[in-house]
């Protein structure tokens, strides 16, 4: 079965919350799914990534350079991911068509590579 990076990306503006019950509600929903997608044994791996902070690095005339990013005031960024299993990806995408986070964002979907470094 082959695996499928799920990016999740999101407009930081769309993230207003008016209360921590509005926000442990969503919480809640996110864990839901992401219950039903380990109960299939389809789930590999999550990770919500932090709003704030990270580092961009790219080379500049041969040497590393790195700096701050990606910023809050951007108008879209990577917000977490999720790798799957599915058979393909008309399949990754019905498991998606129900994840809540497509009231927030957009979900890119990627086939990973088995030549990759992950090897498997």
């Amino acid at each position: 079965m082959a695996k499928f990076m799920l990016i999740l990306h999101t407009d930081p503006s769309k993230w207003k919350f008016d209360s921590p019950e509005e926000i442990q509600r969503i919480v809640e929903k996110y864990q839901a799914w992401s219950e039903k997608i380990r109960s299939s044994g389809r789930f590999v791996v999550s990770d919500k990534l932090k709003e704030e902070g990270g580092k961009v690095l790219t080379l500049q005339k041969g040497r590393p350079s790195v700096v701050d990013g990606p910023y809050s005031e951007a108008k879209e960024v990577v917000g977490g991911y999720f790798t799957i299993r599915a058979e393909s990806y008309q399949e990754a995408i019905e498991i998606c068509r129900d994840c809540p986070h497509l009231h927030y964002g957009r979900i890119e979907i990627r086939q990973t590579d088995v030549l990759g470094c992950g090897g498997e």
